[in-house]
């Protein structure tokens, strides 16, 4: 009986802290980050907390690329605004 190869696996899917990249970030990771946000709030309102919450760059990455001008009453519309960046 021949073994097959296998690639390895490290635990599933990458969390925030492992994404390299904004494609390998999910929205439950991204939205981790924003964890106390006090709605309604700006994009820089997100930028900020994400940082203090001490997000990866791709976090950061996604959220500079919201719209400037919204107010993101809900962590839903945050949700909304991530599908659509991403």
């Amino acid at each position: 009986m021949i073994e097959e190869e296998r690639p390895s696996v490290r635990g599933g899917h990458a969390s925030a802290a492992q994404a390299g990249s904004v494609e390998e970030l999910s929205a439950s990771a991204f939205q981790s980050y924003l964890h106390g946000m006090d709605y309604p709030g700006k994009k820089q309102d997100l930028i900020n907390l994400a940082r203090k919450n001490n997000a990866p760059d791709a976090v950061i990455q996604v959220l500079e690329m919201f719209n400037d001008d919204k107010t993101f009453q809900s962590a839903a519309d945050v949700s909304q605004e991530f599908g659509r960046v991403k």
